[in-house]
């Protein structure tokens, strides 16, 4: 799959963009429902391809993506830290981001399991997770969501299912 990103890098933007900011505008009216963010908290975007889904926070921010090629297109006007690596063996520790984030890629994870593993297990606090409804892995993603987080709020839209989530 890393393949696959790194081969679309050039016109990731132009396929992704629009699609991506949608959710992200979703997840935005959202968000006050369930949580704060606040300028001292820390956020890990685990899959942040370009960095399109690390952007909006106002927080600390670090993007994580297996695709070298996009996290080289990375956005980083901002003060963003983008580190190259997978889901599956997140490289910080335990309980070091009050916020972690997966938008449109734990359809993507080699082992859905251990990447949402991972994710709960650098995460604090707070998680927003989505996959592509369409995904053939969707019910086992949904099924271990279910089984490793406690959701507080789900959305579906046009193509992904969103979940809003704690430990």
């Amino acid at each position: 799959m890393d393949d696959y990103y790194n081969s679309i890098s050039e016109g990731y933007e132009e396929l992704y963009l629009e699609e991506q900011r949608k959710k992200l505008d979703i997840i935005l009216s959202e968000l006050p429902k369930y949580f704060s963010i606040k300028p001292e908290h820390t956020l890990l975007d685990v899959g942040c391809g370009t960095g399109i889904t690390t952007q909006p926070w106002k927080c600390k921010r670090t993007g994580l993506d297996p695709a070298k090629k996009l996290l080289e297109k990375a956005h980083n006007k901002e003060e963003i830290k983008y580190v190259l690596g997978k889901a599956e063996s997140i490289p910080f520790e335990n309980d070091s981001f009050d916020i972690v984030v997966s938008i449109t890629a734990i359809q993507n994870f080699a082992d859905t399991r251990k990447g949402l593993l991972e994710i709960k297990r650098v995460g604090k606090d707070f998680f927003i997770l989505s996959f592509l409804k369409k995904s053939s892995k969707a019910n086992k993603i949904e099924e271990t969501i279910n089984e490793y987080f406690k959701v507080l709020g789900r959305v579906e839209e046009e193509k992904d299912i969103l979940f809003f989530c704690n430990k």
